[in-house]
């Protein structure tokens, strides 16, 4: 018996059991639906909740800062020019934030996600060096970090730290 879910658009989509998912693509993997492909195209790659959550504790603190800027290496979240600071807000998932509950591993597609996520950390890093070349200091914020408020405290002293600094 298929069970329902709303999707993105509000609309009831039928979920059928693993058992009548069709045929088997690969090594006992079961083929990508049409439900999983809307919901990984409706994740966020820019103004997901955490980076909403750093921006608004940064304006309240009284820091200005640009958005996404695209002439830089790896568009960062949160620019703030004058200081050469940058900011990525990462999700751990995606990043694999080293330890992190939330980092897990998909059971299905084994291949494919960990070529996705080795090339999502070699981007990352690639990325940082560009960056740091260039002379720009780069902070990374993890969504845990972000769910549970400990990065405000230590991001501010960065930051503060860059205007005393004269950087």
């Amino acid at each position: 018996m298929p069970r329902h879910v709303t999707d993105a658009t509000h609309q009831m989509v039928a979920l059928e059991s693993p058992r009548s998912a069709g045929p088997i693509t690969g090594a006992d993997e079961p083929p990508v639906t049409a439900l999983r492909t809307r919901i990984m195209r409706s994740v966020r790659s820019q103004n997901s909740t955490p980076e909403l959550r750093v921006r608004r504790a940064l304006h309240r603190a009284g820091f200005r800062y640009r958005l996404h800027v695209a002439r830089l290496p790896g568009t960062p979240d949160i620019v703030f020019a004058k200081r050469r600071v940058v900011i990525f807000v990462h999700g751990c998932f995606w990043h694999r934030h080293s330890g992190c509950r939330y980092a897990s591993n998909p059971k299905t597609r084994v291949e494919f996600w960990t070529a996705k996520f080795n090339r999502n950390v070699r981007r990352d890093s690639e990325n940082k060096a560009a960056l740091e070349a260039a002379g720009w200091r780069v902070i990374a914020i993890w969504e845990c970090d972000v769910k549970s408020d400990r990065f405000l405290a230590p991001l501010l002293e960065a930051l503060r730290h860059r205007v005393h600094a004269g950087l």
